[in-house]
């Protein structure tokens, strides 16, 4: 693995040519470009704030109470904004080896620099949407705090990171060999979405009278929710993760990458083969 790292490290420039030309393949011929990065959560906030935050009630558990700083939309926006980021790379993840068949059959480069480069690609339009996250905080009056900063915001994105990496190392492998992952996927980000705590507060479900324990804690060990309340917790000191759901985001992200990392090398050689 450390040789590996080394080698992946040695074509880093790769990576970045990659992420570069997906940008601008994402971009071209739009007249908007890099405003949708700002557009799109824009939109989805509006619509999941009515149908949640208004219809549904949901703010009633926002960290702090409904009278937080930044309240319940601003709740909303620092987990959806993070959530783009993962189910756009979930989404793409299975299709990370198969879009580069050619390049991977006839460069001399790790193969791990193509799943990288999907995942760096979706980190970097996370960071474009950022604008967005401190307008809000700014229209909104939140507030962050300093140990939100300097712990909490750093160790979200590196866990994130290494997650997310974890899972596309694993579906651009097996998706090589069994195409039926791709529509797996689609269902997966779908049922994720609702189970890890994006559009509504986490409290809901641990305070609930009707869930069992053992689902309380089967719930907390979904590293997502760990991750997105880390998100979280940079703006609501009282929303940090409990120590299961800490313990779930950092452990599940170590387990996530050796399994998908460990696949990726034992399926490599079929893969080639296949591709």
């Amino acid at each position: 693995m450390a040789s590996r790292a080394l080698a992946v490290w040695q074509n880093r420039q790769v990576v970045g040519l990659l992420v570069r030309r997906n940008l601008k393949v994402k971009y071209q011929q739009s007249i908007l470009g890099y405003a949708w990065s700002m557009l799109e959560p824009l939109a989805m906030s509006g619509v999941y704030f009515l149908v949640f935050g208004v219809l549904l009630n949901a703010d009633r558990g926002t960290p702090g109470g409904s009278d937080a700083p930044g309240g319940y939309m601003l709740f909303l926006i620092c987990g959806l904004l993070p959530w783009l980021s993962f189910s756009a790379s979930l989404g793409e993840a299975p299709r990370a080896l198969i879009s580069h068949a050619k390049l991977i059959t006839t460069m001399k480069v790790p193969r791990e620099i193509f799943p990288l480069a999907v995942v760096t690609t979706k980190f970097v339009e996370y960071l474009f949407t950022w604008p967005v996250l401190l307008l809000f905080v700014f229209v909104l009056g939140g507030r962050t705090w300093l140990m939100g900063v300097l712990v909490w915001l750093p160790l979200a994105l590196v866990v994130q990171f290494l997650f997310t990496l974890g899972v596309t190392l694993l579906l651009s492998s097996v998706n090589v060999l069994l195409r039926d992952i791709e529509r797996i996927v689609r269902i997966l980000n779908r049922v994720l979405f609702y189970a890890s705590a994006v559009v509504y507060p986490a409290s809901l479900v641990l305070d609930s009278g009707a869930a069992p324990g053992w689902f309380k804690v089967v719930y907390q060990l979904n590293p997502l929710v760990g991750i997105f309340q880390m998100h979280q917790s940079v703006w609501f000191p009282v929303g940090t993760p409990s120590s299961i759901a800490f313990g779930g985001a950092i452990g599940g992200a170590i387990i996530m990458f050796i399994i998908g990392y460990s696949t990726f090398r034992r399926l490599e050689m079929s893969v080639l083969k296949e591709l």
